[in-house]
């Protein structure tokens, strides 16, 4: 058996627009997870795949280890599948819970700002590059979605930078979608302002967050997954199915 074809699937959901409040008729339906792959698997020639990723369906795996790299650092996508709501889960176990249990552990305060702010300023840079809204209805069309992802970016890290919380679904979805529809139009000064302005928020705002992630739990859950994955280790270790809560 393949080293991909052992890996244990250990918490898995749907997140982006579906998520989010923002999908339509034509949107996609992303989901990310967490696998396990064997522990022994690490010490041969060819070390186990850190994710897999498909399309159609759209998906993206992350081996634990890179699962948690991914969050320590505030990587916006991986961090939202530990806030999921409880029905957007669509695989759980013991170790996917345990691991949900301490979202809070990956949190830092700069690491927040920088993370959020980064994929916002990302997002940025793509309508800056397109002009003033003169483009082709395909075009116009990905520009809206990039602005309505900026939009959020700012909200969710906001959120998170100042509550400790990641809120998941939007509460006004038609505010992002005016939004995207107004820069897609052409109005880039709208967008270049909530950039600023949100610049300027976590500036100012003071964040319960502390200054290091706690890096400590993080591994603690880490080594249970590795020794879980041990030949030999009981469907305890491993992490049995949690079933749909």
């Amino acid at each position: 058996m393949s080293h991909d074809q052992a890996m244990h699937l250990l918490l898995a959901g749907i997140v982006g627009s579906v998520a989010y409040g923002l999908s339509g008729p034509g949107s996609d339906v992303d989901r990310i997870g967490v696998f396990a792959a064997p522990t022994v698997a690490f010490h041969g020639l060819r070390p186990p795949r850190e994710s897999v990723v498909t399309t159609h369906p759209d998906l993206t795996w992350h081996e634990a280890g890179k699962y948690c790299r991914l969050a320590l650092s505030g990587n916006p996508t991986a961090s939202e599948l530990l806030w999921l709501p409880e029905e957007l889960y669509e695989t759980r176990t013991d170790l996917g819970d345990r691991l949900i249990a301490i979202r809070s552990a990956f949190l830092s305060a700069p690491r927040v700002r920088d993370a959020y702010l980064g994929y916002a300023t990302q997002q940025f840079r793509k309508l800056e590059s397109r002009g003033d809204g003169s483009f082709s209805a395909d075009t116009r069309r990905r520009t809206a979605k990039h602005a309505r992802h900026l939009a959020r970016l700012l909200h969710q890290g906001r959120t998170l930078y100042t509550t400790g919380e990641l809120p998941i679904r939007l509460a006004d979805p038609e505010f992002y979608r005016a939004f995207g529809e107004r820069v897609a139009g052409g109005e880039l000064a709208e967008a270049r302002e909530l950039l600023a302005r949100a610049a300027d928020g976590f500036d100012t705002a003071h964040s319960p967050l502390p200054q290091h992630p706690d890096e400590e739990t993080v591994e603690r859950w880490l080594l249970d997954v590795r020794a879980a994955h041990l030949p030999g280790a009981t469907d305890d270790l491993a992490g049995r199915p949690a079933g749909n809560r």
